[in-house]
């Protein structure tokens, strides 16, 4: 194999460990036409969550992959995929958010076996906290892929890689913590060695277009990106962005409600500059 074929790519980190992701969630408005969208699309399939009838758990091949909520509206904030990070305590995380300009939106709440917080970043990109009260899972990567990595696409990446370092401990040495490492005017965050996610700068606050403004990019691998897009596009979404990237491509697209999210046929996420 040559190091253009995609399964020599980076193999991404199983979303847990201490300051990892460990979860993606969907805030909608409508959670009937969320699950229509995505099963279509993604080929999900949903349960009952264990948070109240707006919430519901997307499974694919059987294993949770991502979580559903229809509180957008009853809790004021955007529609919008977000990643969740563990934690320890979500009160010492709220404090800090705080104190380094970023702003606490619902939180911390005690939902199911945790407590969350949604906030967002000095720049204004939404991301969620989760600390376990009851017993931790660990969700293992469906078949040889994890079954999502982040990009946060921000204005400064080395300005927010500080943030979330001082946020959420990263670099604090604890086994299954996260690492960065500052490569060709990027951050790559790695868990356990492995690549999970990409900070790159250059977004602009103040722009009108979402895709352009400070935001956490969920990307979702997928067999074949333009099958993926004729999908979306067939059950009600919009193709907002159709890039070739090395080892592939990758497709950000729409929801019919307004949510952002990205599918990719690359296997990990690629080092800086790669793509």
């Amino acid at each position: 194999m040559t190091s253009s074929d995609p399964r020599t790519a980076p193999e991404p980190a199983v979303l847990s460990g201490a300051s990892a992701p460990c979860w993606v969630h969907l805030v909608t408005r409508d959670l009937e036409d969320a699950q229509r969208f995505y099963s279509a699309v993604l080929g999900w399939t949903f349960r009952p969550g264990p948070l109240g009838r707006e919430f519901v758990m997307a499974r694919s091949q059987g294993v949770p992959v991502a979580g559903i909520g229809a509180v957008a509206t009853a809790y004021q904030v955007a529609v919008a995929w977000m990643p969740y990070f563990s934690v320890r305590d979500a009160d010492v995380v709220t404090d800090r958010i705080r104190e380094r300009s970023g702003t606490v939106g619902v939180g911390p709440l005690t939902v199911g076996q945790g407590r969350a917080v949604l906030a967002a970043d000095r720049d204004g990109a939404s991301f969620g906290v989760w600390e376990w009260t009851g017993r931790a899972a660990t969700l293992a990567p469906s078949g040889n892929r994890a079954h999502a990595w982040l990009r946060l696409r921000t204005r400064d990446a080395f300005d927010a890689a500080i943030f979330y370092g001082e946020v959420l401990g990263w670099e604090s040495g604890e086994p299954g913590g996260c690492e960065v490492a500052y490569v060709k005017e990027e951050v790559l965050v790695r868990c356990n060695g492995r690549p999970l996610a990409r900070i790159s700068s250059g977004a602009v606050e103040a722009a009108p277009d979402p895709q352009v403004r400070p935001h956490w990019q969920v990307q979702f691998p997928v067999p074949d990106v333009s099958s993926t897009v004729e999908a979306a596009q067939r059950s009600g979404g919009t193709l907002v962005e159709l890039r070739e990237v090395q080892h592939g491509s990758e497709a950000t697209l729409r929801d019919p409600d307004g949510g952002l999210f990205t599918v990719t046929d690359v296997r990990g996420p690629a080092e800086p500059g790669e793509g």
